[in-house]
């Protein structure tokens, strides 16, 4: 069995997800991240976040065309919303309905992804 150290670097990172409450980038990551712990390196942010999915805490987003993102797992089924402005990408819930219609016939969907592009109200 492996032991996870905890360290600042990572108790860092883990509230900079707990504060932002939303799918991070690396680099937010580490901006955030460097506010607690000044030095903290991108490698370090790097091997942190893979720890944090190996452990199930952290899960990846991907954004069709952007870079890969990632957010506390557990969370309920939801979508994303991308601001074309500041880049940010946020959670929302909710599911359309009649997305059974959507699918050609004799296919059987077992998941889908809704993404929202515009503009967040920050950047409004």
């Amino acid at each position: 069995m492996t032991m996870i150290r905890d360290t600042a670097q990572r108790r860092a990172i883990r509230k900079v997800f707990l504060d932002a409450d939303r799918p991070l980038s690396p680099e937010e990551i580490l901006t955030g991240a460097q506010r607690i712990v000044p030095n903290l390196g991108m490698a370090t942010v790097y091997r942190s976040v893979k720890s944090l999915v190996e452990e199930e805490w952290l899960v990846a987003v991907d954004m069709p065309g952007e870079s890969q993102r990632y957010e506390q797992a557990g969370k309920a089924h939801h979508h994303h919303f991308n601001c074309r402005t500041c880049g940010r990408v946020y959670d929302f819930d909710g599911c359309p309905t009649g997305m059974d219609e959507l699918v050609p016939p004799g296919f059987v969907m077992d998941d889908h992804e809704i993404y929202l592009y515009g503009t967040c109200a920050s950047c409004k």
